[in-house]
Parts: structure tokens; sequence; C-alpha cells
């Protein structure tokens, strides 16, 4: 049980981290298979570093992804972040691919047959969770670290700051009081910058983005704000430090707030649990938190390889319940299908939307009108409050 005043601190990273360009490039492939065709299986990884890019992984698809397209993709995947530096270059990297084909014993496992539906992609335990602190029903804490750099972000692309560079990083410490927050206690932000900038005019540009983000009266004190520590952030991306696929999934989720599963998300299609899984368990503990009945939540699915069928779910409301957790558990897996397929089909996961997820968070974003973060819908609400007598 957590104390009722305390700190709490969230990071986020940008879309030019070297560990979100992998997400970025590894989910671009994810979208490309499956315009080609949405049944396609994806399990990519990729790694960057000096003005190289490295693809591995397995696939199944059609022969129209071919290397060359991969290729492409991964070049514009860079490009659209801004990279054009001397260390990393859209058009003047390396490429290498090693995707191959899907491993058959893997694909007998979870293709439907028969009298077998589809199963799982893999074994794993997977988590979802809502609070009441945020209007999109995140944890403070990681909801501003990504909605700090997404103002920066927006800024360097439309020329507003063209002295900002691709990489960044920031981080949120809030105290809470009652369980709730309510200031920010210290503001970390770290962003890649033209040579001819100094860290007092670094400073100054990053300031009204924190200031704007942050509720009015949050802002921490002058000396607990802290833009660049070390003084100088010109060399960045993956010239300044190897990116891998999947290395920043407490950013990608709750920020440490709430557990994370055995499985990062990027670079897999949807019957990879990992992934799917995951965001039905989003869906889930958000819509029983939009219903009222409860103010903080927490979901936990299992799966084993090759079966359809989950093997447990959990719910967890932290004494904030208005109704028992079995009761929710016992409702929520009788108005959604949480088999693999159940749920591709329910939030309609068969399309190319996964790019856009890559950075700044999977979760706590807008539903998109083509289907994208469609796992952020709260259309249980009714049916929830109906099933229970709320108001």
């Amino acid at each position: 049980m957590r104390a009722s005043s305390f700190l709490f601190t969230s990071e986020s990273v940008a879309e030019g981290h070297p560990d979100k360009v992998c997400d970025r490039v590894s989910d671009a492939i994810v979208d490309t298979f499956l315009t080609h065709d949405p049944l396609s299986r994806v399990a990519v990884e990729t790694l960057t570093t000096t003005n190289r890019v490295v693809l591995a992984g397995e696939v199944r698809g059609p022969e129209a992804v071919n290397p060359d397209l991969l290729e492409d993709v991964a070049r514009h995947a860079v490009r659209e972040i801004g990279y054009e530096q001397e260390g990393f270059h859209w058009k003047h990297l390396t490429l290498e691919n090693y995707i191959h084909q899907q491993s058959a014993d893997i694909a007998m496992g979870v293709d439907a047959a028969g009298n077998k539906d589809e199963g799982a992609g893999d074994q794993g335990i997977m988590f979802g969770f809502a609070c009441d602190e945020t209007e999109d029903l995140m944890p403070a804490p990681i909801y501003l670290a990504h909605n700090i750099l997404k103002s920066l972000a927006e800024a360097r692309h439309s020329g507003a700051e063209p002295g900002l560079g691709p990489d960044a990083k920031s981080q949120v410490t809030l105290q809470y009081q009652g369980g709730k927050p309510v200031r920010a206690t210290s503001i970390v932000v770290s962003t890649q910058h033209h040579a001819d900038l100094g860290q007092d005019e670094v400073r100054e540009i990053v300031r009204p983005h924190v200031v704007n983000v942050l509720p009015e009266g949050w802002m921490c004190a002058e000396d607990d704000f802290y833009v660049n520590p070390t003084g100088r952030f010109v060399i960045g991306g993956p010239d300044g430090d190897a990116g891998l696929t999947g290395r920043k999934i407490i950013v990608d989720t709750y920020g440490g707030w709430a557990p994370h599963g055995g499985g990062a998300f990027s670079g897999k299609d949807p019957t990879k649990v990992d992934r799917s899984a995951a965001y039905a368990a989003r869906y889930l503990a958000k819509n029983v938190v939009a219903a009222g009945l409860a103010k903080r939540c927490t979901i936990q699915l299992s799966y084993a390889i090759g079966v359809a069928k989950p093997l447990s779910v959990y719910v967890d409301t932290h004494g904030t319940g208005q109704v028992s957790e079995d009761q929710v558990s016992k409702a929520l897996t009788e108005m959604v299908n949480l088999s693999p397929r159940g749920i591709r089909e329910h939030l309609h996961l068969n399309r190319p939307i996964y790019a856009r997820t890559a950075a700044y968070g999977h979760f706590g974003r807008k539903p998109d009108a083509d289907g994208g973060f469609s796992w952020e819908r709260t259309d249980l609400v009714d049916q929830l409050k109906g099933h229970f007598g709320a108001h």
C-alpha cells in the first residue's frame, strides 16, 4: 500500500532517441507488411549505431515486401524523424538486412487449423493500467514527461525551433499528497541542439514547453529545473549511442507506476500477445476507471503459446473499487473475447497503425479516425455501468 504523501518520477525519450529510432523502423516494417497483407506475421528487431542500421527477425508475408522495399521503409522512417546529420543520415547510412522467414514450428502452434482456434504467438504475462490522475486516465508523471517532449518535437518539425535536434529525454518528479499529484519538485530535459547554442539558450528554448504542459502552478523551483545538465548535447542519436528495438518498455507503458509484462511491443504484429494483449489489458482497465467502477485499476492477462484462451484474468482495483474485483473480471471476460483472434477483431488491430506508437507512449493517446490507438476507446463504459447499475 502506497503512502499518501510521496515523490514519484517517470521519464520519457523522444522519437530521435537511438532506441526509439529502432522502434520506429521496426514498427514501420510491421505497417508495411500489414498494408500488403493484414494477416502477415512479423517479428523484427532493429539495431542502430553511427551511420548504420541493422534489421533482423522473422516474417511471413507477400513477396511484394522485398528487401529493397524494406530498405526504403527504414530510410524513410529515419528521414521522418529528422536525421540528416554527419554521423547519422537517412540517405548515407549503411543498411544490413538479416530478416528471414518465420519458423515453421512457431507457425504450427499459432495458426488456426480444423477445430483449433488461432493460438497465442508466445507464452507470457501482460499488464494494463488506468487511473483518474489525468484526462486520458494515465499516471501523471509519465503523461507529463511524454507531453513535454511531444511539444518540443512539434516545434522542431514545424521549424519554430530550428536549433533543436531529434534526440531528447525528459524526467518529471511529482509530489503526491493524499495520494494525488499536486506539483512538480524537479524537471529534467536533455535535448540535442546545434553547436552554436549555449546551455542557457537551450534552457530558455525548453522552458515554455515545460511550463505550458504542466498544470498551472506546478512548475518546480528554478534550482530544480535541469536542462542539459552536462552542459552540451550536440552529438546525439545513434551516432552518440547505439539503439535497439524494445529497450524502452517502461517509457512505452506507465513510467514505472504499474507492472510491465515480459515483452516489448514494437516490431511485432498483433498475433503476438506481448503487444495485442497488453493493448487489451489497457483497454479493459481504462474502461473500468472511465465507468467509475474504480479510481485505479490494474489488469493482468496470461497466455501459453499455441493456446487461444487466456490462462488467467486478474483484476486489482487497489482498494478503490466500487464492486468486487471478481465481479469485474467476470463481466469483462463476458464482454470481450480475450483470445488473440478475439482481441485483434475487437480492437481492429490488423491494420498499419503501429509506427505512430513508437514514441511518446502506447497509452494515454487519443483514438485516431483510422483506428489507431483503438485500445484507448472507452466504448465499454455504458455496458459496464448497465451491468453494475452504476450512474
